[in-house]
């Protein structure tokens, strides 16, 4: 059985974009769609219908607003296997749920909460803390200048093997028949001594050199013969992860960061470059849990 794309929405504009963006996801991986709306029943603005003795005014509101939804995504992926479901509880404990049996979810950045001006919702930052499959983020408002088709874009932190946002990250640019830029950034301490006497040149050419070497061997293991549908770009620079990410991300089709597992309430750690990119970055923001390694599908290739 295919796990389905699920998408929450709630009758917002940042909901809205994140409907459309879930659609193109499904339809080209040929996941079902999912749309949930949750809510505790808080009154909805706008003229009220005549009440249905059975259900709750906020019930009929909400079953409305996952009606045209559904009608939006069949209009965008005629084919598209949709369905949905109206959950009268927390949202974030919902989509979390939720998250156990999906491929991804997908939300906007803000949705109908009280602060309109907050850079990130608090449902989307939850959620990217506790989620069981990757969550995609999407920006409430589009992006300046239009996204290269196709392109994504994955940071390459320390670790010596290909992380779950690595894995992730080709997969998505695979369904694309696009391209991924694996971006590994470096930092030089300042007034570094050479760590080997045999080592010659600046400290700042063997930092580099290492981080393109790192760079080569997550590559070699992460894709080891070569997808026909991905074009791999490397990117080696000096400075903050952040930045260079945020840069990279400008006229991309998606950003993928990655989330460790802590244990604790939250479930994952979201670390400082991750908060960065959910707040700032130009385009759509995977984040990806290290379980996507184990539930990860079998890619699809000659």
């Amino acid at each position: 059985m295919q796990l389905p794309v699920v998408v929450g929405v709630d009758g917002s504009e940042g909901s809205l974009r994140a409907l459309d963006w879930a659609a193109a996801d499904a339809a080209r991986s040929g996941h079902p769609l999912r749309i949930v709306h949750a809510s505790l029943w808080e009154r909805y603005e706008g003229t009220r219908p005549a009440s249905d003795a059975a259900r709750p005014t906020e019930q009929i509101l909400a079953e409305q607003l996952v009606a045209e939804a559904q009608e939006r995504a069949q209009r965008l992926g005629p084919d598209l296997r949709v369905v949905t479901t109206v959950q009268p509880e927390d949202p974030v404990a919902a989509l979390v749920r939720e998250s156990h049996e999906a491929a991804l979810v997908v939300l906007g950045s803000r949705g109908r909460g009280r602060i309109a001006g907050m850079l990130l919702g608090s449902v989307s930052l939850a959620l990217a803390n506790r989620s069981h499959c990757p969550v995609v983020v999407v920006p409430t408002t589009a992006p300046s200048t239009p996204p290269k088709s196709g392109r994504v874009v994955v940071g390459i932190g320390d670790a010596a093997g290909p992380s779950a946002a690595a894995a992730f990250a080709l997969d998505q640019a695979a369904s694309r028949h696009g391209e991924l830029i694996a971006v590994r950034a470096w930092r030089s301490p300042a007034h570094e001594a050479m760590s080997h006497p045999l080592l010659v040149g600046s400290p700042a050419a063997a930092r580099h050199q290492e981080a393109e070497d790192h760079l080569d061997e997550v590559l070699a293991t992460l894709d080891p013969t070569g997808s026909p549908d991905v074009t791999v770009h490397r990117s080696v620079v000096q400075g903050p992860a952040h930045q260079e990410l945020i840069e990279a991300a400008a006229g991309a089709e998606l950003l993928v960061v990655g989330a460790r597992k802590t244990g604790g309430w939250h479930g994952f750690h979201l670390g400082p470059v991750n908060h960065a990119m959910l707040h700032y970055a130009p385009c759509p923001v995977a984040v990806v849990p290290d379980a996507y390694l184990s539930s990860r599908p079998e890619p699809d290739r000659p």
